[in-house]
């Protein structure tokens, strides 16, 4: 059976040239993510089109996940003067008027300028991915003036949080509105946003998107602690919503994390979006050849929760084992899916239906996970089938035969669901199902005598139009 659980795997320095880049995508990755934080627009659109050549080669749909930047709350630097060591109990200042490479072992400047106005006596600010804590004692004008809880080496340009979220930064700054245009042109297939605090982030996006010509599906990437407060609205907005557990375990702390990531999966998938697990997952492999058995145990845990995939970021971009990392995730996953658990599910059973496909879509799986069928096949336009029935918790593949480029490079990330090129509407639709029967048997992925169920519609090239399930048994005339 091939892996259900997708891998997204970051490009950088470290799969730059043809060779690495095949190699990436030759073991196994589902989806290629650009990260709009590094790098200019030239040389992430080199390696897409670079990406996009070696998947044709290797005759792969692979979809393309853009990322963008987001705010970036950080402090300044220290010039000459760093990196400084910051002693526990000591008085240290966040400046919002000090020049940006001014700072000391005293003070330092801060890239969000707003900052002062949006913390105040008490508040615990997190540095550096929380490795470094400061409380502050008092804000004076652009002087936050506070004192070192957890001491330690801090350089140039690192990250704050505020403990408990509550920081005021739009989610789309001027350079994500410029990073969207250049998304558009490179016509990718999802738009990963970085901390909404709420739905109309992600509505404000979709529509800058679209104003570029964009078609891609939008991912809400939940790193701030609003953004739990208001989950199910930001689900309902997005197509897709990543667990980025670097700046939200900062935001909530460490202890809580588990049990979010787990409730952010299960939310996810109840209102049939899809989700990934991002940040950390293979993170010793970026200098290592092997995992931690920890970070196995992590992303096992995330397969066996439901996630439709997990994420490398560092380990491929920037790492010494790109290849290896993927090939591991991969050996992970695979191991994970063989527990029963993964293939058991009482998803929706209680629950109406509004549309007709959606229905069908339902009853394909339910009849699938209780008949001895080798493969479920959805004839789609728009992949919505094939993302309802990658809902249900299930052990049988899915095959989402499209005439869509787009549909198929879309579907790469949902759980369980393989895309196949296939035109309705280059066959006799007296042997639509034969024929795509035929085409399943040459992939080799079913064979005579096994059943299968096909789900379309009366119309072909209609998206939204499914309304009939078929059983069939392979080696039998189906129209």
């Amino acid at each position: 059976m091939p892996r259900r659980t997708k891998i997204v795997a970051t490009l950088g320095p470290a799969t730059d040239g043809l060779q690495a880049t095949r190699q990436l995508i030759s073991a196994g990755v589902d989806v290629v993510r650009i990260n709009f934080s590094h790098g200019t627009a030239a040389e992430q659109g080199r390696r897409v089109a670079l990406a996009r050549e070696c998947a044709a080669e290797l005759g792969r749909d692979l979809g393309v996940l853009a990322d963008l930047q987001g705010p970036k709350i950080r402090i300044e630097g220290f010039g000459s003067n760093g990196p400084v060591t910051l002693e526990e109990g000591a008085s240290f200042t966040l400046d919002a008027e000090l020049a940006a490479d001014a700072g000391d072992s005293g003070q330092v400047g801060i890239t969000y300028k707003n900052l002062p106005g949006d913390v105040s006596a008490g508040d615990v600010l997190l540095l550096d991915d929380g490795l470094l804590a400061l409380r502050v004692e008092s804000v004076e004008g652009p002087r936050i003036h506070c004192r070192v809880e957890e001491g330690g080496s801090l350089s140039d340009n690192k990250g704050i949080n505020r403990q408990g979220g509550g920081l005021s930064a739009p989610s789309l700054t001027d350079k994500d509105r410029e990073d969207i245009r250049t998304a558009a042109e490179l016509e990718v297939d999802y738009l990963a946003v970085s901390f909404p605090r709420k739905a109309e982030d992600m509505r404000r996006a979709r529509e800058l998107l679209r104003e570029a010509g964009g078609q891609g599906g939008l991912i809400a990437k939940i790193e701030r602690s609003e953004a739990i407060d208001d989950l199910d609205d930001i689900c309902r907005e997005s197509d897709a919503v990543m667990v980025a557990r670097g700046d939200l375990a900062v935001e909530i702390g460490d202890a809580e994390l588990p049990g979010v990531q787990k409730n952010i999966i299960h939310r996810a998938r109840d209102l049939n979006r899809v989700v990934i697990v991002a940040t950390q997952m293979m993170e010793s492999m970026i200098s290592q050849p092997r995992p931690t058995r920890a970070e196995v145990l992590d992303v096992a845990n995330a397969v066996l929760d439901g996630t439709d995939a997990v994420m490398l970021s560092a380990e491929t971009a920037a790492g010494r084992y790109p290849e290896r990392a993927v090939e591991a995730m991969h050996r992970v996953c695979v191991g994970a899916e063989k527990q029963p658990r993964t293939r058991r599910s009482k998803h929706r059973l209680d629950s109406t239906f509004e549309r007709i496909d959606e229905a069908i879509a339902m009853a394909a799986m339910y009849t699938a996970n209780h008949l001895h069928v080798r493969a479920l096949v959805a004839l789609t336009e728009s992949g919505s089938t094939a993302l309802w029935m990658s809902r249900i918790r299930s052990g049988i593949p899915i095959y989402a035969l499209t005439r869509h480029e787009s549909t198929r490079r879309r579907v790469t990330l949902y759980r369980g669901v393989y895309p196949v090129n296939y035109d309705v509407l280059h066959h006799d639709p007296r042997r639509v199902l034969a024929d795509a029967a035929e085409v399943l048997q040459k992939m080799e992925a079913v064979e005579e005598g096994d059943l299968v169920i096909f789900t379309k519609g009366d119309f072909e090239g209609i998206a939204g139009g499914t309304n009939a399930m078929k059983i069939l048994r392979i080696g039998e005339h189906a129209a």
